[in-house]
């Protein structure tokens, strides 16, 4: 179980990011896109406030909140531009949290610390020019030389990937299928790793998603996660950061419903149309009445599946029930505000329009929509034909 922090300690930690979000980052969205890279200072200032360790624990240097409680600082900074919550949700979730979960006592002390700072950065290397939903395809492959493992391959859109000093890399170390994969902590600087350019995407301008190569690159045994007795294992642990990774995914997107929940009725209150507020309309009420709904529904799944990890259930069909549920509702809400908007929600002038773009690939990464939805109906099936009744 996992209470994280106290309650009183942990307000204010939330009241402080909350803040920083209104006066230093939603002030600067328009820089990000325009510049596509989130400015230095404010990447210092996240470390300062402690965000790239928010769920390392604090015998290694993290702030040690629980899941529940790194759901509500996501959300809070998930109200800016999705570009800032990129620089340092790596550390926070899929890039740390193989090392944190299954890692060696010498792997925690030596790379924890140095990711809850910020000092290091770490990305994880799994999706591949043909395996993306497909994880368990992957074709990058280790090879065993004595005691080290040479790694050849292409891994492809990886989050701070041009940020990044450590790769947590899947490969495949044995047969084909899930069982044959590893997972490798691997330097940046190790020779043989090569960082493609950055990728020009439809949205989240200022994130850094890139190609990576790896040639002939040669790593300890000691660098499998979980040690040498854990080749062949790193599927599992994939699996376990990913069911972690998708409530953050979720927490994310209530984030970004509540800002533009705050976005829509500012104008509907503003906009006059036919002598009248347009929030006065009944039928822009239904759609702002739907949003709100659907944030609400959001909010609560994604609050009971992190309850139910913080407590030690396994939550694999609630996660991927969350992160299906939240994504898909954001994007609704995106949808909903742009009609609200009219013209001006599809101008650039005013932050719908980003935001519409951004929020799209909340349905795409940490697994497809179609992929949780494959996760919910096999646990389902599974649990009813071994007696489980609803």
């Amino acid at each position: 179980m996992n209470t994280g922090i106290d309650e009183e300690s942990f307000r204010e930690v939330l009241d402080t990011v909350q803040r920083f979000t209104r006066e230093r980052l939603i002030p600067a969205e328009r820089i990000v896109e325009e510049q596509d890279e989130v400015p230095e200072h404010i990447v210092s200032e996240m470390r300062d406030l402690g965000l790239f360790g928010l769920s390392i624990p604090r015998e290694f240097g993290g702030l040690g909140l629980s899941l529940s409680q790194e759901i509500e600082v996501v959300a809070a900074v998930g109200q800016a531009a999705l570009a800032f919550r990129s620089v340092f949700g790596t550390n926070v979730g899929i890039g740390s949290q193989g090392i944190v979960i299954d890692g060696t006592d010498e792997q925690k002390c030596g790379w924890l610390p140095k990711l809850a700072t910020g000092e290091v950065i770490a990305s994880f290397a799994l999706t591949e020019p043909d395996a993306g939903s497909d994880a368990a395809s992957i074709r990058t492959r280790a090879e065993r030389e004595g005691d080290h493992f040479v790694i050849t391959g292409t891994k492809r859109y990886i989050t701070n990937a041009s940020r990044a000093t450590i790769l947590t890399l899947m490969a495949r170390t044995g047969s084909d299928g899930a069982g044959g994969i590893s997972a490798f902590i691997v330097p940046v600087a190790t020779p043989g790793v090569e960082v493609g350019k950055h990728d020009r995407k439809m949205g989240q301008h200022g994130t850094r998603t890139c190609d990576i190569s790896l040639d002939g690159v040669r790593v300890p045994e000691a660098a499998i996660i979980g040690g040498p007795g854990n080749v062949n294992l790193g599927f599992k642990t994939a699996m376990k950061v990913l069911d972690r990774g998708r409530l953050h995914i979720a927490g994310l997107a209530v984030g970004q419903g509540r800002r533009l929940m705050n976005e829509i009725c500012a104008y509907a209150l503003e906009r006059k149309q036919f002598g009248s507020r347009i929030a006065d309309f009944q039928l822009v009420q239904a759609m702002i009445a739907d949003s709100e709904t659907d944030l609400i529904a959001a909010t609560a799944m994604t609050k009971a599946a992190a309850l139910a990890f913080d407590n030690g259930q396994k939550i694999a069909r609630e996660a991927a029930c969350a992160k299906l549920f939240a994504t898909e509702a954001v994007g609704r809400i995106a949808d909903r505000a742009v009609q609200i908007f009219g013209g001006a929600g599809y101008m650039s002038e005013y932050p719908i329009e980003r935001i519409y773009r951004d929020v799209r690939l909340l349905r795409i990464y940490e697994g497809t929509s179609q992929i949780q939805q494959i996760i919910i109906a096999k646990s389902v099936l599974n649990g009813f034909g071994q007696g489980e009744r609803h």
